[in-house]
């Protein structure tokens, strides 16, 4: 199984970025996008259900928007209005629909926001 992830960058307060996986090798039913701060832990940042459900971390609801192409085993996160504290490494994930409680990372894309 692989995650490809792409999309990450330097943009200013307030821009936009836009985040995409590529996942390949299985079928998955949960996907979706953490994020991990210098000094913090990990952290959910939205997922989304084969069946098209999100859910968001309040910290980025109505800013945020979790896509996904089931036919393309892809999923995306755009990011607008972005903020300083919106500053991490994110990882894609991918929950296995094969075996109960398999999850699959990507390596990390680094997204800063600063002036």
């Amino acid at each position: 199984v692989q995650l490809q992830a792409s999309g990450g960058g330097l943009v200013q307060p307030g821009g936009s970025l836009r985040l995409s996986c590529a996942a390949s090798g299985s079928i998955f039913r949960n996907m979706g996008w953490y994020r991990q701060a210098p000094g913090k832990q990990r952290e959910l940042v939205a997922t989304v259900t084969s069946g098209g459900t999100t859910n968001y971390a309040d910290s980025v609801k109505g800013r945020f928007t979790i896509s996904r192409d089931n036919a393309k085993n892809t999923v995306t996160l755009q990011m607008n209005s972005l903020k300083p504290e919106d500053t991490a490494v994110y990882y894609c994930n991918a929950v296995s629909a094969l075996i109960s409680g398999l999850n699959y990372w990507g390596k990390g894309t680094q997204v800063t926001v600063s002036s």
